[in-house]
């Protein structure tokens, strides 16, 4: 593909997307409601119509039939009313709509993954006919008759070519008729040959008010020049709504002007529910509301890659240029005023474009009130999901990899978390419909996402005594506290379930989410009281980009530590270390006992270390409910470090294996190791 085809691809990709998700959450608000009302009503044939027309025009056909007939379908709704339907219907519709937004994102993720699309959709556009033969009161479609004299109906001032490109320009935007005729001009420099309607946009301002109302038309003698004059108008200034329109026979009526082609929705015989009359200025296929104007770009992901990359040297080199060498002992009062300025610029030059990268986890959060309904009617749960906080924010990359493991976790507290009757939470004392509670709040520098359930919670005794039964147990029985045995049910391999369901006790699952949290460096934690319900809580950093990290010294090597792990830092006497039987260090902390690890051992950093303990720093750092002290020589201070991946070579060596994460490079020019320390203290038990 060309450039402008690929451009054209993602933009495809993201609107339709986009779409799809939003019907997720409009037939998941409307199910609830046991109804449609007339604004979701327009904005589903909208969409269809939307991805009827961008499908079509870059071949997917597929998908243009399936939003072809279920356009047709909600066309006859929106022209009769959801009244005609009554409790059975509506409830084949909201099953057959949620089962045609699947059936769309299926086709959408094999374009995405340059698969082909089916070719084979008959059954399924066979379900959906049958539906609308269904509610409109007749066995089949319209005559051939009917049908060919809705495709023949033109809207007011069409004029007369085969096919048509009707538009109509943003509300408010001025001098509609000039407007038209900057985009006439624009396509006969590009070679087009066409017709337009009104004429005598140039001279006659008469004409913009007849644009308003009904639109302004270009007319084509083909279909293959049509299309490609759609994504000029597509691409122009002040555009509110344009559609292809197939004109296959002069006026007749305009009662089907909104349509792009012929519906072939056959017509009761009781009179159609009266419309509104249109307010001038508004189109027909747009919302009642006024269009609002956003002034929003999409951007692709690896531009802000980029960005955050170019960001990250600048922010590097200020550092290089303002801590070089040369300038000590050197009284530069201008030099130090300027390079404060600078400092300033860069840093608010740092924040605003994480910022570009910072979405809301609402997009995730609504994801799951699908997983929530499609389970509460398969496994017969009365279960309702609260979200709150859906407007925190969060780096994209992250977002995108919160999704599965949080859909993960939703499943489990759906399937064996809430109780399987009403009889037995009422027994308990419990409303008798269950609740998931999903929720995210910013705290500091990360953000903590929790999933909670009332339902029958963690049974410990039973974990425990099944990890025996299988082996897990690392230590005595009688030694494991109740937040060791939760955190059994993340090994890998550990499951609770008896039988293995669609949806839970294959033993592959929290061991997956932990992993996948930790790759982002993420915690996850569980807490559960038996009979009361369980909690899932994931620590997030906001971005993976920036690292508040505290600069230490192993001799001669420089580390950094994230601050989020560091709880404290002091000296301490070597009277006050004991040893345990293997003659391992452990030191007192606040009445607890935790092991002393020598970052210097571990990476086999022998010259010019502090190997007494007097002369060094103890470090207490905790990671996903690992807690101990690093020994290192000094704490270099507080800085904020810009995260480099390492090579890929590297991960040959099983470096990250060993606490290495990443690198920064700091103002001198010398490069600091990021460290990992859940990893460090996988790597010292091992060894």
């Amino acid at each position: 593909m060309d450039n402008v085809t690929d451009s054209l691809l993602d933009t495809y990709l993201f609107e339709t997307n986009s779409l799809l998700e939003r019907l997720d959450e409009l037939l998941i608000e409307a199910e609830q409601n046991k109804d449609f009302t007339e604004d979701e009503v327009n904005e589903i044939f909208r969409s269809m119509h939307t991805i009827k027309g961008s499908s079509a025009m870059l071949e997917f056909n597929s998908l243009m039939e399936i939003a072809h007939h279920i356009e047709d379908l909600f066309f006859y709704i929106r022209e009769n009313g959801m009244s005609t339907l009554d409790s059975e219907d509506k409830n084949e519709l909201f099953n057959l709509m949620f089962k045609s937004v699947d059936r769309l994102r299926e086709e959408i993720e094999k374009v995405e993954n340059n698969e082909p699309l089916s070719t084979n959709i008959d059954s399924f556009i066979e379900e959906i006919n049958n539906f609308l033969s269904k509610i409109s009161g007749q066995g089949g479609g319209s005559s051939d008759s009917e049908s060919g004299a809705k495709a023949g109906a033109a809207a007011p001032g069409m004029p007369d070519a085969p096919w048509c490109i009707r538009i109509f320009f943003e509300e408010g935007c001025g001098m509609e008729n000039l407007r038209a005729f900057m985009l006439v001009t624009t396509l006969q420099e590009s070679g087009y040959d066409f017709i337009y309607s009104p004429t005598g946009v140039e001279n006659d301002s008469g004409t913009t008010q007849e644009i308003i109302d009904n639109g302004f038309y270009l007319g084509f003698k083909d279909e293959d020049q049509a299309k490609k004059a759609v994504v000029i108008v597509a691409g122009s200034n002040n555009i509110h709504s344009y559609e292809l329109i197939e004109n296959n026979s002069p006026q007749e009526s305009d009662k089907e002007e909104r349509r792009e082609s012929a519906s072939v929705a056959p017509e009761k015989s009781a009179p159609a529910k009266p419309q509104a009359p249109r307010p001038a200025g508004t189109p027909q296929s747009s919302s009642h509301h006024a269009p609002v104007k956003q002034n929003l770009i999409s951007v692709n992901l690896s531009k802000l890659d980029s960005l955050m990359a170019l960001v990250g040297e600048i922010v590097i080199t200020e550092s290089m240029v303002t801590s070089s060498p040369d300038l000590k002992g050197l009284k530069l009062d201008n030099f130090m005023k300027s390079a404060r300025q600078l400092r300033k610029l860069t840093d608010d030059l740092q924040d605003i474009s994480m910022s570009l990268r910072m979405v809301s986890v609402s997009g995730v959060f609504q994801k799951m009130n699908r997983i929530v309904r499609d389970m509460r009617k398969t496994l017969n749960k009365d279960v309702k999901l609260t979200l709150v906080g859906e407007d925190t924010e969060l780096d994209k990359s992250i977002v995108d990899s919160i999704s599965d493991p949080i859909m993960h976790i939703v499943r489990n507290s759906m399937d064996h978390g809430i109780e399987e009757t009403v009889d037995e939470r009422i027994a308990a004392g419990k409303d008798p419909q269950g609740e998931i509670v999903l929720s995210a709040v910013h705290t500091g520098n990360e953000v903590i996402i929790s999933i909670q359930d009332d339902g029958v919670g963690v049974d410990t005794d039973k974990v425990l005594e099944k990890a025996k039964r299988n082996n897990f147990l690392t230590k005595p029985e009688e030694e494991y506290t109740k937040k060791d045995i939760l955190a059994l049910l993340m090994e890998p391999g550990f499951s609770t379930n008896t039988e293995v369901t669609e949806y839970s006790g294959r033993g592959v699952g929290m061991d997956v989410v932990r992993k996948n949290i930790e790759n982002i460096g993420g915690v996850v934690s569980m807490t559960s009281e038996k009979g009361q319900g369980s909690c899932t809580t994931l620590k997030i950093p906001l971005t993976l980009a920036i690292v508040d990290g505290m600069e230490i010294s192993v001799g001669n090597s420089i580390f950094t530590v994230p601050i989020s792990n560091i709880r404290q830092s002091f000296k301490v006497p070597a009277e006050d270390v004991i040893y345990d039987a293997s003659g391992n260090e452990i030191i007192r902390v606040m009445d607890e006992f935790y092991p002393i690890i020598r970052l210097h051992n571990l990476y086999g950093i022998y010259d010019d270390v502090c190997t007494n303990i007097e002369d060094g720093i103890l470090m207490w750092v905790e990671e996903n409910e690992r807690s101990y002290c690093l020994f290192v020589d000094s704490l270099l201070g507080e800085q904020q470090v810009v995260v480099k991946p390492l090579p890929p070579y590297l991960n040959n060596f099983g470096i990250k294996d060993y606490g290495i994460s990443g690198c920064t490079i700091l103002g001198d020019g010398n490069i600091s190791i990021i460290l990992n320390i859940s990893a460090i203290y996988s790597a010292v038990v091992r060894s």
